[in-house]
């Protein structure tokens, strides 16, 4: 778990682990690279995660 987002562990305990990891990788860029808010970044990244994880999965 990444330290940033300790508030937000909730919000990812539900998460398959490979999605967990790959949201946790997106929210930190978004909120290091584009200035999102930690919220706001962490949702973005779920989702985005989300898409992801089912792209690969087929």
């Amino acid at each position: 778990m990444d330290p940033m987002f300790e508030d937000f562990k909730t919000d990812l305990d539900a998460l398959n682990p490979t999605v967990k990891k790959k949201a946790l990788e997106i929210a930190k860029k978004l909120v290091e690279e584009k200035d999102y808010p930690k919220e706001k970044a962490l949702d973005e990244a779920i989702t985005r995660a989300e898409e992801w994880f089912y792209d690969i999965e087929g």
